[in-house]
């Protein structure tokens, strides 16, 4: 998969996501119900205010295994009108922006996406999970996502992909 196809993403879908689930809305999805897991993956349940039903994640929390002060939340949802599903990620505060988040799958460079917004939890990357990239995330064994605290200093962090394929599935 090209970067152009991990990266692309147009400013209306990442606004109208980023409106779907504002960050408070987010905090509250994190502590929702845990309905089921799927490997390393869980999905997670909540009403959020004012919604009229209930919204659902596939989510996994991780840390750099060298650096635990260094995390991530990776999520997975459905945008309110089921048109387009989201990968969805959360990084702390105080990295490199311009650099973007680095993805690797199973040693194959997948690309960049761009941080779109950060707020006092974090700052949030994603983009639309179309083809080849739902594809590569289902069959891969690990990801590695790549936050950079200095233009040259990446800091990988491990996502465990088993589960991803079946909590997919599963997610209403």
């Amino acid at each position: 998969m090209s970067l152009r196809k991990f990266v692309q993403i147009s400013a209306a879908a990442a606004c109208a996501a980023l409106l779907a689930l504002p960050a408070a809305a987010q905090q509250k999805q994190q502590q929702g119900v845990v309905r089921s897991t799927h490997g390393s993956w869980s999905i997670i349940c909540d009403t959020p205010g004012g919604a009229t039903s209930e919204q659902c994640a596939l989510m996994q929390n991780v840390v750099a295994e060298d650096r635990p002060e260094v995390g991530l939340s990776v999520v997975v949802l459905r945008t309110a009108d089921k048109s387009a599903e989201i990968l969805r990620v959360l990084a702390p505060l105080g990295v490199l922006l311009p650099n973007g988040l680095g993805l690797n799958v199973d040693g194959k460079d997948i690309g960049r996406a761009y941080f779109v917004r950060c707020f006092q939890d974090g700052c949030y990357a994603e983009v639309i999970l179309e083809e080849p990239l739902l594809g590569t995330l289902k069959s891969g064994k690990s990801a590695t996502f790549i936050v950079f605290q200095t233009p040259e200093e990446g800091v990988g962090i491990p996502v465990d992909l088993e589960g991803f394929s079946a909590g997919f599935a599963a997610l209403p």
